[in-house]
């Protein structure tokens, strides 16, 4: 009898233990999607951080799009030769720890960094850049738009690079045709981050889905519309980094409902703050307010090669049909001035002496009486489906262009489709009117006046299919010389050229907002837009 109850004892004590354990189990310090909770008692700290934006990356091989939300997580996945300054666009090491280049300027040495790894294990070399290389500069800009900032691709005129080659194993160096002003500015935009080429060879086309880089987190998963998980790269060559175990980028299309998720602590970080949801953030004792650095314009684009927009004084109406002041007062909050040029006031080169397109709808209703559109006509003004950092609000936005137009008797549609098919459809010269922006790459006005207006980037990044050769002419020549006083003048007189064939309706010049949950710490905004989340911790 004594056994008996001794054993029964035994047994209740045990299914006591494994009850205990089982609970243990089902309350540790993580959420479903991984994320590490504050807890009592010494627990871990976070590790884990929700990234909350408001559209999905349309690719994750950084060469192959132009969107931000693509490259806001590639950057952290790839890396480039050389990287720009933590909050500018200053030139640091990268890959390469240190280059020289030649008196002409014709001659580029870089000396990468040894004991590099890709994420599958293979080596990072003078080969693997030289691979990378060759595979953008053989391909075309339907493939590869950002490859045009090397003045076109290897089968093109313009292009600039004209031998690329392994000195050793750790050494590679660029040979130009003709010097290029913003080269290594260029080298350092994100975009151009050195993929493995063991993992291109075997993806293919489908790398997009499946990216290897050397950088500090690697890629896990992949649910459109929904998230992107990357995780710590334990074999990163700087063993201080990265701070943190996982990023989960969470799409949440809506502002408002990214800034509630945020405030319920869903999401630790999320962009596209509304200009009017400023003072909510500032009064919640849990929450921080984060200023991106400005370097951006966001613009209604008018495809020249479109009815009616191929006649100059119909694009001149409709700049002086546009009340940029009632759209930068209901919508940005103090946060944006207006756009006269296609670049911003921060980008050296900007010609303040420009005279803005005023306002004006009856000195309109007289350039479309002498274009030949006196009773107006319709057409279709296509809308941003995503919130940017130039244009929080884009569907409101276009609400009040079209009310615009709608006293020269322009019947505007407003339409709109999702982001990738949305890009896409404008590359191709698809849309009458267009909102759209930019965000500079590199610091350059190169990377403004170039890459947006210029006829080499047509079915690129020139969404507005615009091509002038005197303006070619400027561009190049400031491309080739190294004076940045003259490079200057010269990029004063590209704006009056475009001022004047008015392609676009430069809108504003954005602050763009940011929020943050209170123990996000080391968060430095980049001016381009996207940013190493490397050093960010949980204080």
């Amino acid at each position: 009898m004594k056994s008996k109850t001794l054993k029964m004892l035994l047994i209740s004590l045990l299914a006591i233990s494994m009850l205990l354990v089982g609970c243990n189990s089902s309350k540790t310090n993580s959420d479903a999607d991984g994320k590490k909770k504050p807890a009592d008692s010494g627990a871990p700290a976070k590790d884990t951080l929700v990234y909350g934006r408001g559209g999905d990356s349309t690719s994750l091989d950084p060469i192959t799009t132009t969107e931000g939300e693509t490259f806001k997580v590639t950057i952290n996945i790839f890396e480039q030769l050389l990287n720009y300054g933590e909050q500018d666009t200053t030139i640091h090491p990268g890959l390469a720890e240190k280059w020289e280049v030649s008196d002409d300027g014709l001659t580029y040495t870089f000396h990468l960094r040894q004991g590099v790894k890709f994420h599958d294990g293979t080596d990072f070399n003078a080969d693997a850049v030289i691979y990378n290389f060759n595979r953008w500069m053989n391909g075309d800009a339907e493939k590869f738009p950002y490859y045009t900032m090397f003045g076109g691709f290897k089968k093109d005129e313009g292009h600039v690079i004209k031998e690329i080659k392994a000195v050793d194993d750790h050494t590679v160096q660029f040979i130009l045709k003709r010097p290029q002003a913003p080269f290594l500015k260029n080298l350092a935009m994100s975009m151009f981050g050195i993929a493995s080429p063991t993992a291109l060879e075997k993806y293919g086309d489908d790398f997009r889905n499946n990216p290897v880089g050397t950088g500090p987190f690697k890629f896990v998963e992949w649910k459109p519309n929904d998230k992107i998980v990357i995780e710590k790269n334990t074999e990163y060559w700087d063993k201080e980094l990265p701070k943190l175990n996982k990023i989960i980028f969470r799409v949440i299309p809506e502002n408002t409902a990214r800034l509630n998720a945020l405030a319920n602590g869903e999401i630790d970080v999320m962009d596209g703050l509304n200009n009017s949801d400023e003072e909510t953030v500032a009064a919640n004792d849990k929450l921080q307010i984060i200023e991106r650095p400005s370097m951006n314009v966001g613009y209604l684009g008018l495809t020249t090669t479109r009815k009616p927009f191929d006649n100059k004084l119909v694009r001149q109406a409709i700049n002086h049909a546009i009340d940029k002041k009632t759209i930068i007062d209901a919508f940005y909050g103090g946060k944006a001035i207006a756009a006269k040029n296609p670049m911003p006031p921060s980008i050296e080169g900007y010609n303040d002496a420009i005279q803005e397109y005023p306002y004006d709808l009856e000195k309109a209703k007289a350039l479309l009486k002498e274009a030949g559109f006196e009773k107006g006509f319709e057409i279709d003004l296509w809308a941003m489906p995503v919130a940017r950092p130039y244009m929080p609000e884009a569907q409101k936005v276009a609400e009040v262009i079209q009310e615009s137009l709608s006293k020269l008797n322009i019947k505007a549609n407003i339409k709109s489709v999702d982001w990738a098919t949305y890009l896409d459809k404008a590359a191709k010269g698809e849309f009458d009117m267009f909102m759209l922006g930019w965000t500079g790459d590199n610091g350059d006005p190169d990377n403004f006046i170039y890459t947006l207006l210029d006829k080499d980037s047509i079915g690129a990044n020139n969404y507005a299919q615009y091509s002038n050769d005197d303006l070619h002419k400027i561009l190049i020549e400031a491309q080739t010389i190294a004076d940045q006083d003259k490079r200057n003048e010269l990029y004063k007189k590209a704006q009056e050229i475009v001022h004047e064939d008015a392609p676009w309706v430069p809108l504003v010049h954005s602050t763009p907002l940011l929020a943050a949950a209170k123990d996000v710490a080391n968060y430095l905004p980049h001016p381009t837009g996207s940013e190493s989340l490397a050093k960010i911790e949980f204080k």
